[in-house]
């Protein structure tokens, strides 16, 4: 049963990553910058990532624990840099948060269904589908292993760095916006995307799955659209001037 919802899921996600993607230029996300009140009822900003976000990192927890093979090295890396990305999204993001945003429901849903969907398939590709030979020991001393985990760290570096410059673009009681300058903010307008999109193609190339490149097509098609949001915003907000030859979210690309 799971193999079968398993093997659907692969045909169907990459599909649906298209179509959203193309939506995403029409419809705009109301959370964070684009904030408003024509999603309906929402909650804080905070309680919202933790229940958006918490759903992997438990599915995954979950789906590694009930493999027999959790404990072998190859594996075990896997899980521990999959579940260090979400426990620093579910929970140590959110604490860090600072203003009064709030997250409409809706959102928050598809994001927990979304979730649940990407550590499902991949837990399940990784730990309950994959031969034990096929990630021996020796896969580690790869250079796809060593090169996809070299851009995975550097991509969370990225990520992590982005989202400090933008919690301390103000002061306490300024309420005025600020166009972020540090960092890789002087190459593109969405630096924290960036970084996560980094991560996930790094995770990609170190585990060589197929849900995982999956997911980077996921991660592209919900980010992409909303870089080019973010992007035009700043250019409407601070001119065109002020932002320059700086890209959306990928540097000197896009």
């Amino acid at each position: 049963m799971e193999e079968s919802l398993y093997q659907v899921l692969c045909y169907i996600m990459p599909i649906l990553a298209i179509v959203v993607f193309i939506a995403l230029f029409y419809i705009q996300a109301g959370y964070g910058i684009f904030q408003n009140k024509h999603w309906g009822i929402s909650i804080p900003n905070r309680w919202g990532w933790v229940l958006m976000e918490c759903p992997a990192f438990f599915f995954m927890l979950y789906l590694w624990i009930s493999s027999p093979s959790r404990l072998q090295p190859t594996l075990l890396t896997f899980f521990i840099l999959f579940e260090t990305h979400y426990l620093q999204r579910s929970f140590i993001f959110p604490l860090l948060m600072r203003g009064k945003s709030r997250m409409p429901i809706a959102i928050m849903l598809m994001g927990i269904l979304f979730n649940l969907i990407n550590g499902f398939m991949i837990g399940e590709d990784l730990f309950h589908l994959a031969s034990a030979e096929r990630y021996s020991t020796s896969w580690m001393s790869s250079p796809t292993f060593i090169g996809g985990l070299l851009l995975f760290i550097s991509g969370m570096g990225i990520n992590l760095h982005s989202d400090h410059v933008i919690r301390h673009l103000r002061k306490p009681g300024d309420t005025r916006h600020y166009l972020p300058q540090k960092g890789m903010y002087r190459f593109i307008t969405s630096a924290n995307y960036f970084g996560e999109l980094i991560e996930w193609i790094g995770f990609a190339i170190l585990t060589q799955s197929t849900t995982a490149w999956i997911f980077v097509l996921w991660t592209f098609a919900n980010l992409a659209p909303r870089a080019y949001s973010i992007h035009k915003h700043y250019c409407e907000e601070f001119g065109k001037e002020a932002v320059g030859q700086r890209k959306c979210l990928i540097p000197f690309i896009y």
